[in-house]
């Protein structure tokens, strides 16, 4: 069985002479994203890592900012995202006969992602799961 400087050590964890350790962000990411789990404690996570919960909790305070970037979650169909709209018409959605007020489901035109002077533009068919791996890509926000 790995000891926990080893267990770290796998991980990319720098371990310096003084018991200091510097976490690689990918490290930081996957941490924050087990302490985000329905039913799991921050203390409980930062105790499995050896880490103070403070810090943990910093980590948390920067993916929150948008400067640590967390993975995707595997088993999660849904996410969120901000929406800016631009100006312009907007399309209304058609009601189906017999069921008013349910609109029916109908493939957007397109979709832009801008962030600075690049736009990256899809068909309205593309899925969620490839939108997510092309934000993901793109980083967080400057």
């Amino acid at each position: 069985m790995a000891t926990t400087v080893e267990f770290l050590r796998d991980y990319g964890v720098d371990l310096r002479g003084n018991g200091q350790k510097r976490w690689p962000d990918e490290v930081k990411a996957q941490i924050v994203a087990e302490s985000l789990k329905p039913g799991v404690t921050v203390n409980a996570v930062a105790a499995r890592y050896g880490l103070r919960a403070n810090h943990l909790s910093e980590w948390r305070g920067r993916a929150r900012d948008g400067t640590l970037v967390l993975p995707a979650m595997e088993d999660d169909g849904f996410c969120f995202a901000s929406l800016v709209l631009s100006e312009g018409n907007t399309p209304s959605l058609p009601v189906r006969s017999g069921q008013p007020g349910k609109p029916e489901a109908q493939p957007l035109g397109s979709i832009e992602i801008a962030l600075g002077q690049v736009t990256i533009r899809l068909d309205g068919a593309a899925t969620a799961t490839r939108i997510a791996e092309i934000v993901r890509a793109l980083g967080p926000s400057p």
